[in-house]
């Protein structure tokens, strides 16, 4: 992996997921500040988070590890995102452009995983 992960186009879009989530945010009650607010926030930063950190791992093992756990906070966020749908308090139009980022980062993990794992 020869570039910064600054520069990969993976860190990039987990990075327009946490800055979706972030507009999207104020939208929920203010009631929710400390539960689906802060839940949701922080399971979209870790997503980019956890591609920089197993970008700069030194074993494959380790890189996959990490690439892992931002397919778990991946699917975190997007579940979430489906609650606070079903709830009423996001729109489907408000959250397509997210759920395009996602799917995207979602297929880009999985298949850095594999990249990985198989070495």
């Amino acid at each position: 992996m020869g570039i910064h992960y600054k520069e990969s186009i993976l860190w990039k879009k987990a990075m327009q997921i946490s800055l979706e989530i972030y507009q999207l945010a104020p939208k929920l009650p203010k009631e929710e500040t400390y539960g689906m607010r802060s839940q949701i926030t922080r399971a979209a930063i870790s997503i980019p988070a956890n591609i920089a950190e197993g970008w700069g791992r030194e074993s494959t093992k380790e890189k996959a590890r990490f690439f892992a756990i931002a397919q778990g906070s991946l699917a975190e966020t997007e579940t979430l995102l489906t609650l606070c749908e079903h709830i009423g308090w996001f729109l489907n139009a408000e959250t397509t452009q997210v759920r395009t980022f996602l799917d995207e980062v979602s297929r880009m993990l999985t298949t850095m995983r594999k990249k990985f794992r198989d070495k």
